[in-house]
């Protein structure tokens, strides 16, 4: 697709907060939160000519690769957010983009991500096939206080549940969708810790694809406030998730 003529570097959009994306208590998920980003994320690529769509005729598309999100409070039902993003740093394979989500223009969530080129057919990383000098970056504003980082492998972890992926864990570019992961350790977290938005900031670190029928463990483990998950297969972590807890 061409490059819109409304394109802008800094892009934002605004997206309502229905009830399908809340716990009960009426805040939004922390799972419907990321997938609001990322579809702010994919709204910009769009209209800057580097969406799905366009990387799909070079058999390419974005994957995330870290995550970091540091929360104030979280919208609640009916509440009209808004999503600024733009991109820190973009070359070759790899790009840093900064979200910031506001409720009547009080900011609410930041979020530093990390996203790779994936070859969807040889699945591998390669240099981004598309142009995209148009985009200007701003790699002095950032959304977080702090950068997203490596989340180092705890030995003293215990196993506390066992899963095959399923055709439901999928999206488009044909692997679990990282989404997914953050669901899956989520579920096993105090529903009070969640309910009375105890986390302060959560770190991902997506390591390795999954794909349908795959089996996975999923492991724990808990130092002081920070409580961190792994997602293995075959003893190899795919995916590392620590929860920083107030």
């Amino acid at each position: 697709m061409p490059i819109s003529k409304d394109f802008t570097s800094i892009f934002s959009k605004d997206w309502e907060i229905n009830f399908t994306q809340c716990t009960p208590n009426g805040y939004l998920k922390y799972t419907d939160l990321c997938n609001i980003l990322q579809l702010t994320a994919a709204s910009h690529s769009e209209i800057g000519g580097i969406s799905f769509v366009d990387m799909q005729n070079f058999d390419q598309a974005w994957v995330l690769s870290r995550m970091r999100l540091e929360i104030t409070t979280l919208p609640k039902w009916k509440d009209i957010v808004t999503v600024k993003t733009w991109i820190n740093t973009l070359e070759n394979s790899r790009s840093v983009r900064a979200l910031e989500m506001y409720v009547n223009g009080k900011k609410m969530i930041g979020a530093e991500t990390f996203w790779a080129v994936l070859n969807t057919k040889i699945r591998r990383p390669e240099a981004l096939a598309l142009a995209y000098e148009h985009f200007k970056l701003f790699p002095e504003i950032k959304a977080t206080k702090k950068p997203f980082s490596k989340i180092n492998i705890n030995e003293n972890k215990k196993v506390i549940s066992k899963k095959t992926v399923v055709l439901s864990d999928l999206d488009i570019v044909n692997h679990v969708n990282n989404v997914k992961y953050l669901e899956w350790c989520l579920d096993y977290v105090d529903e009070k810790v969640i309910l009375n938005q105890n986390i302060e900031s959560m770190e991902m670190n997506f390591l390795k694809e999954l794909s349908l029928k795959d089996k996975v463990v999923i492991h724990e483990s808990e130092l002081g406030k920070e409580c961190v998950f792994y997602i293995t297969k075959d003893d190899k972590t795919c995916f590392a998730l620590q929860l920083n807890l107030k």
